[in-house]
């Protein structure tokens, strides 16, 4: 049983992941951390944690954890993944990973000078339902790819939330705008070329609220909009010239209905429905994570694939500073 500890005791993990990481069938939590030992201790109690510290060191210095997951606010996940592999544990780090692409090398630097797993926790890429689509496209069933559209929307004018705080690494293009890029790069297997993109930003908290991207992926365009203070919705689309694939809930699982891949044909005439019943996209993530760390041939993101998808909102960051495109 690969043994997890957890940097922080933030609200994904208490909510989202940790549960997730108990019932995996290969890992089980026996730590947990906060810089408020008390509130470490409470949420170790909660869950049936055996162990509380109050010093994320203290927990890596511990024999009882094989690797960690690291739901710390963005602006720490670089300097904690680090930490982390120098003290020999194997790292789940919450996306963003970073905030520049070049830092990233930092932590590729970690992880092979201590022969340890990293990698950034793109739950999607584990699930199902990103797995038909991928292997939808790779058959043909939409013909050649044209276009990919999304979008990715919620409302949050909370000013302490860390979403709302650009010293923690807040924004919208960080904290969503990563998910239709990675989403469209794990299906198709491209790289966008270079991109245009409108930015808008909060006068009061600072951050980026409000983002229309468009890329050119050589053979597609790929176009998305996300926002922190707009209304719910999350939408993907591939559109062929021999038909489409919807994606229905794309990205936070189940939240917004069921999770299903709907592929149309040409004249709508016709439309298959694919079904992700109960599907669990972050115990899935945890198990593909442990089997990976014990050495199993098991896929899980890479930390040079995090390095080109946050190329792609670099690139979007600097295409806003000016008409035309950027390259990535």
């Amino acid at each position: 049983m690969f043994r997890w500890g957890i940097l922080s005791t933030a609200k994904i993990g208490r909510s989202l992941v940790i549960p997730e990481l108990m019932d995996a069938e290969n890992g089980v939590v026996t730590a947990i951390a906060s810089r408020d030992g008390a509130r470490a201790k409470a949420v170790a109690g909660r869950f049936g944690i055996a162990e509380s510290f109050s010093s994320y060191e203290a927990l890596l210095a511990s024999p009882e954890v094989d690797g960690v997951y690291i739901p710390l606010p963005t602006s720490q996940h670089v300097a904690w993944a680090i930490k982390a592999a120098d003290a020999g544990k194997h790292v789940l780090v919450e996306k963003p990973l970073a905030l520049n692409a070049d830092d990233i090398a930092r932590v590729i630097e970690a992880r092979d000078r201590n022969g340890v797993l990293v990698s950034e926790a793109f739950m999607v890429t584990y699930h199902p339902q990103w797995l038909k689509v991928r292997e939808l496209l790779r058959s043909g069933a939409i013909g050649r790819l044209r276009h990919v559209q999304g979008a990715f929307c919620y409302h949050n004018v909370d000013p302490d939330n860390m979403r709302n705080r650009p010293e923690l690494g807040g924004g919208a293009l960080p904290d969503i705008g990563v998910y239709p890029v990675v989403a469209t790069r794990f299906v198709t297997g491209t790289e966008p070329a270079r991109v245009q993109a409108v930015v808008e930003r909060d006068p009061e908290f600072g951050t980026d609220i409000y983002a229309s991207v468009k890329a050119d992926c050589g053979n597609f365009e790929m176009s998305f909009y996300v926002s922190t203070q707009m209304a719910a919705r999350q939408s993907m689309v591939f559109h062929g010239d021999k038909g489409f694939i919807e994606v229905e809930t794309p990205f936070n699982s189940r939240i917004y209905g069921d999770d299903r891949v709907i592929l149309h044909n040409a004249d709508h005439s016709e439309a298959r429905i694919f079904r992700f019943g109960n599907t669990r996209q972050y115990r899935l993530q945890a198990e593909a994570f442990a089997s990976a760390a014990a050495g199993g041939d098991v896929d899980v993101f890479s930390l040079e694939a995090s390095v080109a998808n946050q190329r792609v909102i670099d690139a979007v960051y600097r295409a806003a500073t000016h008409d035309g495109w950027e390259l990535v």
